[in-house]
């Protein structure tokens, strides 16, 4: 019969939206409630136990009330933990019929903790060592020692909470660790959700539609399957970024105020955590787990309430840069606009012009040799020079649109005027015939520039005969074709990382906040590779052209 279970496979995409369904069903009148919801039933799922962290009076004990209703046929254990409470009132009561005919200490166990499918224990931390250590028998090894026999206990779900964290040195640390979702549960923020709560009657549990509620046979089959779950090893390389991402704020430590506050994770933890992604993937109809599931760790690995910011700030860089690998396609992006920016500075090294300075009786002044400038007669005027723009720019003139390439000024009145270090004077912008009004000026570095219409400073060169040599051009060319092709790289990076982040949608656990930040991130990471793509484009164009420009 086991082997036969193993092979019979379940159908993953109804089981997928089965669990759709229950979530929605459970968490029904609870306001603000269903992320908590939906990670107390994968805990459930998985075997794991949670912690709820939140001040009084915020329906967590609601929440682990509505979770023993997933569960056919289960029963619930609910107890407020005091620091006079006794092992009798959470384990069961001695049976004082086998201590009197046997001399036995046997517990009657029925109704109590080692009976219950689910679980709730609120103030956790005030229960004293009596209690704690047999509760970290049962989690450890879902066993209950009751006289000399040893009980399998049923516990699918423990849910523990409290308004505050175990105190340090305390000797809670190792049943803490043991809560692998640590979920906040704050009060109700929206206005409306808050207006609802207080004018309704309050949240009813109601029955939830025949077939929905889980059965004893159908959560030990899952078991079996949710093991089958691979962990391949694109999946493993992403969780060991991940923890090398925590361990790295650890070590800067300037999120902490105190050292008690530092991360730490233990071995332990992190393999509990490779169960509840497996969990996940498994419920989301998957054969393996995928990056979206990782998002999950958020709510797995901090232990402190600034360990939890910290954490969700490391989840939230992750999802937006290294889930679907959107950090490749940047990193490609970055290249590219690292060479066309090299292109560009060695063009600028070798084609602008410079000039020499000099101050005489308090005034500067500026000298550049012309002599060697090719000289063109443009509208009758043979003294003409032609100035060609380096860089790319929506146009020089307001009278003339679209991209400047050259201009045409007279070459002797123009050497007088930019001596000052800056100048306005008529000239004609690439072929056409009408005079503009063009702005010059000497930069910082000594560099000639010409102002384009929104007054920046595009980089100019001269035509004659120290002007581009066929070499440069060339290399240039080539330079300016391996940024195109980073670019390539960068624009195929982005589509692999779409088709790979929607073939992971829907998912029925994750913070919905999450998604919808690494879609903007895909979006915004396309946004920018399409603008640098059209700068490179132009700027390998005007490369082209560039021998034109200069003859």
């Amino acid at each position: 019969m086991l082997t036969m279970a193993r092979q019979a496979q379940p159908n993953k995409a109804l089981v997928s939206e089965r669990i759709q369904k229950l979530v929605k069903a459970l968490s029904n009148g609870v306001y603000e409630r269903e992320e908590t919801i939906k990670l107390c039933l994968l805990a459930a799922l998985a075997g794991e136990s949670v912690f709820l962290l939140g001040p009084p009076g915020i329906a967590k004990s609601l929440i682990a009330k509505r979770l023993i209703q997933a569960f056919d046929n289960s029963q619930f254990f609910d107890y407020l933990m005091t620091r006079f409470s006794t092992p009798e009132e959470v384990f069961g009561p001695l049976s004082i019929q086998e201590l009197k005919d046997n001399g036995k200490y046997v517990r009657l166990v029925d109704g109590y903790l080692p009976t219950a499918q689910v679980v709730f224990l609120d103030e956790i931390w005030k229960a004293g060592p009596a209690i704690l250590n047999t509760l970290l028998t049962v989690v450890n090894e879902r066993t209950f020692k009751n006289g000399q026999d040893i009980l399998p206990v049923p516990m699918r779900l423990l849910v523990t909470a409290s308004n505050e964290l175990p105190e340090e040195d305390s000797g809670l640390e190792a049943l803490f660790d043991r809560m692998l979702v640590r979920v906040f549960v704050n009060r109700i923020q929206e206005k409306q959700n808050f207006k609802a709560m207080l004018m309704g009657d309050g949240p009813s549990i109601k029955e939830l539609e025949p077939g929905l509620a889980i059965t004893d046979e159908e959560y030990e089959s899952w078991q079996q399957h949710i093991d089958e779950i691979r962990l391949n090893d694109e999946i493993f390389e992403k969780i060991y970024e991940l923890k090398s991402m925590v361990e790295q704020r650890a070590e800067a430590g300037e999120d902490f105020a105190s050292e008690d506050s530092e991360l730490y994770i233990s071995d332990r933890r992190w393999k509990k955590s490779v169960r509840l992604l497996k969990t996940s993937a498994f419920f989301n109809g998957r054969e393996a787990i995928n990056p979206l599931d990782l998002l999950l760790l958020q709510d797995c690995l901090w232990h402190s309430p600034e360990s939890r910011n910290v954490v969700r700030s490391i989840i939230s860089e992750f999802a937006t840069q290294k889930a679907f690998n959107q950090e490749t396609a940047q990193l490609n992006a970055n290249e590219a606009q690292s060479i066309i920016d090299d292109v560009h500075d060695d063009i600028a090294s070798e084609l602008c012009i410079t000039f020499e300075h000099e101050t005489m009786m308090r005034k500067e002044r500026f000298k550049c040799d012309f002599s060697t400038a090719r000289r063109y007669n443009v509208n009758h005027n043979p003294r003409m020079i032609k100035l060609v723009m380096l860089q790319q720019n929506p146009s020089v003139s307001e009278q003339e649109t679209g991209d400047s390439r050259w201009v045409y000024v007279d070459g002797d009145e123009f050497e007088k005027k930019i001596k000052t270090g800056q100048c306005d004077i008529y000239g004609f912008v690439n072929k056409n015939t009408h005079l503009c009004r063009l702005q010059f000026e000497v930069d910082a570095q000594h560099r000639l520039v010409i102002k384009d219409i929104a007054n920046r400073s595009v980089l100019v060169g001269v035509a004659g005969a120290d002007g581009m040599t066929d070499a440069q051009q060339q290399l240039w060319q080539i330079e300016a074709e391996k940024a195109s092709g980073k670019i390539a790289d960068a624009e195929h990076s982005l589509k692999v990382s779409r088709s790979s982040f929607h073939g992971a949608l829907p998912h029925n656990f994750v913070d919905a906040e999450l998604p919808a930040l690494i879609e903007q991130s895909i979006s915004s990471a396309s946004d920018s590779v399409a603008d640098l793509k059209i700068v490179i484009e132009k700027s390998a164009f005007r490369i082209s052209q560039m021998s034109e420009y200069f003859a």
